[in-house]
């Protein structure tokens, strides 16, 4: 009889328990090895022969945990798995999703080539930094929306005059999902970047006088965009600035950017494992979305009801 059989590589130990607790099962047996060279090398601790196995594996500082998760999948194959499934919270590399510039690589295609090869039968994710990236695969994939989870967190805060802000141009569409959810209004922080994780201008389009302001973004790498923007929201007149991001990259200054910033709160996903840094960082998990996800897709089932318009309230 095939079950589901559920397994973690290094980067998503803790999600990866939490999510076996809210499915109902076990942790899988495995060991990742490391020899004295770096090389990894996963061994799994227990027959797999003829079930569902699902590799929960972010590719959080891409190189050594998409390694990995590669090996995790190839030795998934040899060990005679029926179908294997990788969960990738966090995939990696999904902001290089285009050839903007000459001469540089499509980094999101090359991983979906490497894991497409590697075997995998499925892909489950969440919030790829762009949509589009699913179609550079060419098996099945889940995309996740972390609205899933924010939506209950914003209407716990019953904020009075809640306005919605997209970081940027490209997340208008997304953001508008959301305040048409909410029946709020949106304003859009329009950047243009000199190079990558540095601003050189930012305008805010729309009125955000008096407003309670809700940024909603994928990624917070350095924070320095998203302090610039809440200053900026606070200039224009904003009462309050806070945000929500799903992947807690927070990598260089980003915590002393957080900290130092006028935002009320961020509050990220555990998608990414974070070290204690600010005390304006709020965690919530999304391991009860990927369980129920995980078992629709054991059970062959849809996942419709996880998005946000079959959640939409009965007024819109």
């Amino acid at each position: 009889m095939q079950s589901a059989k559920i397994f973690a590589g290094t980067s998503s130990g803790e999600l990866a328990d939490s999510i076996c607790k809210k499915y109902g099962a076990r942790p899988g047996k495995i060991a990742i090895q490391r020899f004295s060279d770096g090389e990894i090398c996963p061994v799994f601790l227990e027959s797999i022969r003829g079930d569902f196995v699902f590799l929960v594996q972010s590719t959080n500082s891409p190189a050594d945990n998409l390694m990995e998760l590669l090996l995790m999948i190839d030795a998934a194959r040899r060990a005679s798995a029926y179908k294997v499934i990788a969960v990738i919270p966090y995939y990696g590399y999904g902001r290089q999703d285009r050839k903007d510039k000459p001469r540089v690589a499509i980094g999101s295609k090359l991983v979906a080539n490497m894991l497409t090869a590697a075997g995998a039968d499925r892909i489950i994710t969440m919030d790829l930094h762009a949509p589009q990236i699913q179609g550079y695969f060419d098996i099945p994939v889940d995309h996740l929306d972390s609205h899933a989870v924010f939506i209950p967190y914003i209407e716990n805060l019953r904020l009075e005059n809640l306005t919605f802000a997209a970081p940027d141009v490209g997340a208008t569409n997304r953001i508008r999902e959301i305040a048409n959810y909410f029946n709020a209004e949106m304003v859009i922080c329009d950047k243009h970047r000199k190079r990558a994780n540095e601003i050189a201008s930012m305008v805010v389009i729309g009125d955000v006088t008096g407003k309670d302001i809700v940024i909603i973004d994928d990624i917070c790498d350095t924070g320095g965009t998203l302090a610039k923007s809440a200053a900026l929201l606070m200039e224009k007149g904003a009462r309050s600035v806070r945000a929500l991001i799903t992947h807690p990259v927070l990598s260089g200054k980003a915590y002393e950017n957080l900290e130092n910033s006028v935002l009320d709160e961020v509050v990220v996903c555990d998608t990414i494992p974070i070290k204690p840094g600010s005390s304006k960082i709020k965690v919530i998990s999304v391991a009860e979305l990927f369980a129920v996800a995980i078992r629709n897709a054991f059970e062959n089932k849809s996942i419709t009801s996880l998005f946000i318009h079959s959640q939409r309230r009965t007024s819109l």
